[in-house]
């Protein structure tokens, strides 16, 4: 399976990232790309769509399914991710049908909880239509102690709940795609 997997923030040293790259070395039988939206320009009602938008809008056209790793601000969305989605949800469409699914870690103990709430909330909105894994949620908190000096997540349980996430995603993924 190819996934796609977006880094929802430009944050240099983000903790999403880190996340994405330790799932994507654990789940090693897909296809995991990470692909980043620290570098697309601030969305602008009206604008034509700039080329490295439309790029990523391929790679999510392309990719099987999308992981959207979503760090939590403000009890929401990083605003380079709200962009990121605008962008993708307005001249071009490259969610339609599309399967999405969310993870997320922050430095507080709850996770992004909240944000994943909030993505899910924009990603119902008209522009996407895309089925939107509601099973259960992968919220790492505490990020900052999470993963190791290799960038591996340390805690075995966290690991074995992964695990069972996954496992619920492909199953998901399974059903909706016959």
């Amino acid at each position: 399976m190819k996934i796609l997997a977006i880094v929802g923030s430009n944050a240099e040293n983000s903790y999403n990232r880190k996340l994405l790259l330790a799932i994507k070395n654990r789940f090693t039988m897909h296809n995991i790309e990470l692909a980043e939206i620290k570098d697309l320009p601030l969305y602008k009602e009206g604008q034509d769509t700039p080329q490295v938008v439309s790029d990523l809008a391929n790679k999510i056209e392309a990719a099987d399914l999308v992981l959207i790793g979503s760090p939590e601000q403000q009890h929401s969305v990083t605003s380079a991710l709200k962009s990121a989605l605008e962008w993708l949800s307005s001249n071009l469409h490259p969610f339609k049908g599309k399967p999405v699914f969310i993870v997320g870690t922050s430095p507080l103990a709850q996770g992004s909880g909240r944000s994943q709430t909030r993505l899910k909330n924009i990603l119902a909105a008209p522009g996407f239509s895309c089925p939107v894994f509601n099973g259960d949620e992968f919220m790492l908190g505490l990020a900052s102690k999470a993963f190791n000096e290799d960038g591996e997540i340390k805690d075995e349980r966290t690991l074995e709940f992964l695990d069972h996430f996954f496992g619920e995603v492909e199953e998901w993924y399974e059903q909706i795609t016959k």
